[in-house]
């Protein structure tokens, strides 16, 4: 019985206490989740501490290096000396059941020309900062010739980047990765450790405080979205090194898809880049407005700290810098930034070695080299680079290349350890294992060079040269000595050997490299014609070549029924050749009876500024087809000449709505009399020439501009003209919007959904619907037709080739330039391009 009567009271007993126990654990269940969320706040603080201190310290040491990622950075840091670099606005991609974009008659009347910026940048065609370029959260890839500022682009950006720029915009608080591709140990597999290549070429520049804080920093900014990676010379690679670089490229993006991501390109070859879904941008080279202000801006910079050098006082007396300026400013058409740099700075520093750009180059490469060392040693490094194809070298085999040069300097039997190999056979280095991370010895030949500034070196043996023209100058002149022209034509296509061809044809007679660089060129892309068409502008006038090319040009600058953006690439060519048989070619054509022809021919001839043309241009005025007349309008004003501008301001007061329009927009390329003209026609009492002046101020970026605007669009009593200022506004203010955006799935795109509705079909998730965009592609919709363009290069089938190749051959002007864009990255993306003919066309 004594036993029965515990077990209920201790029952009771337990009841009790469990209860009391849980209503206590329920009271202070508050208080243990502050406590944990005070821990969770202290350990993220101190994350955050940690962090911010080796974010700010990365931001800073970033900002340096790219200060200094420029020609003349041994004589000023890149902002004191930078014209901001600037992108072509690539073509508006149509989407169905959206507005369209505001176009300018600029981009109206000019053809797309990526590989030509030339053109572009003689009629201002619209351009986008990079932080603009960004904003359609898609991937880049800034395309040029070399010596265009590529590096540079990137430099300038990553500086903006690292101050927190408000001109970076909604990117303001991204942080820079600035890489070139040498700094990576590339191939890399391991998608788990995607970051290493990163983090060890981070780790070169970091302090010794920070080297093991840079994994978690890396991690969480990329994890974030927070990375900007801009990943320089790109565009230097062979096509084996440009995929190896791709592949990384990839797993980077799979692994942190919410980063941005900058690299170089050429317009010709961006082998992967295209179907990782990077949008490539060309740079815009510098107009002759430009030339001029960067040349005022170096004799600023030269007067005020140069010639206060010890060094340049003992030296011969200085020109008087004004007329320096006004010799510097002459003849300095279709000159790249680089070739700009250089012409300056021989021009002030008296070493000028001759007036040509060529001239200019040799200059430097004496500036830059180690005194004393004779320049066949730096043809034959230079040459053994490109035969090699490794712009990116060891400096262990470049001893070998160089033991005839190379002075006895003790250096150890384990630096000189290598193999000579006969020139072309040269092995890539294979890797060892377990192998360690070294510098680059900088003893010897090879070292007095990167200490002079004419190589580069990097950690792990390697090295290239400071700049891809420097290269592809010597190798030139050394090839054109030894008859290279085999091995030059043997290679696969990379910059490396078509700028050796460049250099060599500026040299020797290249009638072999033209021929065959003929016989393969072919439709849709004419790609080998246009690569020797760079060549004329340097070439001597009495090459044997150069008539057998310029007829070829001729040849597609004359055939009908045929993409405008090829055969303004053949326009492009006679302009930058500065061949004075070009303005007498653009005349002929302007009085032919076809409209393209002409349209191309005028604006041939205001790009090279050809005063004996102007009364034939303003016969053109008065052709049926707008296009012709627009292009008349910004060619008068690219000539400049009393006549000209008097010419475009009778347009401009006496013509018809369009062409009024076209008049003010080009008058406002010309900076004193066109924008006198403009700002007279505020206030005159025609409704019609308000609106086009209205349309022309539009188009000038400078604050008097913006606030006429806005005084117009307020005060002016008439609503069409205040319309016109708000729309002009409205285009200012969203200038992002030309940024190329990055394309919605499929599956969630509104159109297309809408398109595969009325087909009676349904899009899953994660399909490419490509049958669905060639039914699309063939509808008789031209919006739905340019719509689905973009997604099917995405997909390059031969199906797919075949459907485009049809699109740009049918009775659509604009659907026949989209499709060549189209194939243009196609072709880019190292795809190669059956001829049209193949299936039916052309």
């Amino acid at each position: 019985m004594l036993d029965l009567a515990i077990y209920p009271f201790s029952f009771f007993v337990g009841f009790a206490t469990a209860s009391v126990f849980w209503w206590l654990v329920t009271r202070a269940r508050p208080l243990w989740d502050e406590m944990r969320a005070g821990l969770k706040e202290q350990r993220e603080v101190t994350h955050t501490r940690k962090t911010s201190s080796v974010e700010e310290n990365h931001r800073r040491i970033t900002l340096r290096r790219a200060q200094g990622m420029h020609l003349a950075a041994p004589l000023f840091a890149l902002d004191e000396i930078l014209l901001e670099p600037r992108l072509i606005a690539p073509p508006h991609i149509v989407v169905p059941g959206e507005p369209p974009y505001f176009e300018d008659v600029i981009s109206l009347t000019l053809p797309y020309l990526p590989a030509w910026p030339e053109i572009a940048a003689a009629y201002q065609a619209p351009t986008l900062t990079l932080a603009q370029a960004l904003s359609g959260n898609t991937n880049i890839v800034v395309i040029g010739q070399p010596g265009v500022g590529k590096t540079v682009s990137l430099a300038h950006l990553a500086s903006l980047a690292a101050n927190r720029s408000e001109k970076m915009g909604r990117l303001q608080n991204v942080v820079p990765f600035l890489v070139h591709v040498a700094d990576l140990k590339l191939p890399f597999v391991d998608s788990k450790n995607a970051l290493t290549p990163l983090i060890e070429a981070t780790a070169e520049f970091a302090s010794m405080f920070d080297v093991g804080r840079l994994p978690v920093f890396f991690e969480t900014t990329f994890n974030n979205g927070d990375a900007l990676l801009l990943v320089d010379g790109y565009d230097e690679l062979t096509p084996d090194s440009q995929q190896i670089v791709t592949e990384y490229l990839k797993i980077i993006i799979k692994n942190y898809p919410k980063i941005h991501i900058i690299t170089t390109g050429a317009p010709e070859y961006m082998d992967g880049l295209i179907g990782l879904g990077f949008a490539p941008l060309a740079l815009i080279t510098w107009s002759d407005g430009q030339n001029k202000q960067f040349v005022e801006r170096w004799g600023e910079l030269w007067t005020k700290t140069i010639t206060m050098e010890a060094w340049a006082q003992a030296g011969p007396e200085q020109v008087d810098p004004i007329l320096l300026n006004i010799w510097l400013s002459a003849d300095n058409e279709n000159l790249s930034p680089l070739e700009m740099t250089l012409k300056a700075w021989g021009g002030y520093a008296g070493d000028s070695m001759g007036p040509h750009v060529l001239d200019s180059i040799a200059t430097h490469i004496r500036r830059i080299a180690p005194s004393n060392t004779p320049i066949a040693a730096l043809e034959t490094l230079a040459m053994q680079v490109l035969l090699s194809a490794q712009p990116v070298f060891d400096p262990r085999k470049a001893r070998a290349w160089l033991k005839s040069f190379e002075v006895n300097e003790g250096i150890s039997e384990s630096e000189e350890e290598t193999t000579e190999l006969a020139i072309g056979q040269i092995e890539p280095k294979k890797k060892k294992k377990n192998e360690k991370r070294v510098k680059t010895p900088t003893t010897g030949l090879l070292g007095r060079m990167a200490a002079s500034g004419l190589l580069i070196s990097y950690p792990n043996n390697k090295m290239r040269f400071a700049h891809p023209v420097f290269a592809g100058y010597l190798a030139g002149h050394a090839l054109s000595e030894f008859k290279g022209e085999e091995i030059l034509l043997s290679q696969s296509d990379w910059a490396g050997k078509y700028l050796a061809m460049h250099y060599f044809a500026a040299r020797g007679d290249a009638s072999k490299l033209v021929n065959s660089l003929l016989e393969f060129s072919r439709m849709p892309m004419h790609r080998p014609l246009f690569t020797a068409a760079r060549w004329l502008r340097d070439a001597p006038k009495n090459a044997p070549w150069r008539g057998k090319l310029f007829s070829t040009l001729a040849t597609i600058l004359q055939t009908d029924g045929i993409p405008i953006s090829l055969r303004g690439q053949a326009m492009a060519a006679f302009v930058v050749s500065n061949d004075p048989s070009a303005a007498a070619l653009f005349r002929q054509f302007e009085t032919t009876l076809s409209f393209e022809l002409i349209h191309l021919a005028v604006l041939g001839t205001g790009a090279i500024r050809d005063a004996k043309a102007v009364e034939v241009v303003e016969h053109v005025m008065a052709a049926p087809s707008l296009s012709v007349r627009r292009a008349a309008c910004m060619a008068l004003v690219a000539i400049g000449t009393n006549t000209a501008l008097e010419a475009v301001a009778h347009t401009l007061l006496h013509g018809d709505e369009d062409i009024r329009r076209a008049a003010g927009e080009a008058l406002a390329n010309d900076t004193a009399e066109g924008h006198a003209m403009l700002k007279d026609g505020i206030t005159l009492s025609d409704i019609l020439l308000r609106r086009a002046v209205v349309y022309g101020i539009g188009r000038i970026h400078e604050e008097w501009a913006v606030e006429a605007l806005q005084k117009i669009q307020i005060e002016d009593d008439q609503w069409l003209v205040r319309n016109a200022a708000t729309e002009v506004l409205d285009s200012l203010a969203h200038a992002e919007a030309r940024a190329p955006q990055k394309l919605k799935a499929p599956s969630d795109s509104p159109w297309l959904i809408e398109f595969a509705s009325k087909q009676g079909v349904g899009i899953p998730p994660g399909a490419a619907a490509t049958d669905l965009l060639l039914l699309a592609l063939k509808s008789d919709d031209p919006d739905l037709r340019l719509a689905a363009l973009p997604y099917l290069k995405f997909t390059p089938n031969e199906g797919v080739i075949t459907q485009i190749y049809g699109a740009m051959y049918r009775d659509d002007p604009e659907l026949r330039e989209a499709a060549y864009n189209t194939l243009w990255e196609i072709g880019a993306s190292g795809v190669k391009l059956p001829h049209p003919s193949q299936y039916g066309f052309g």
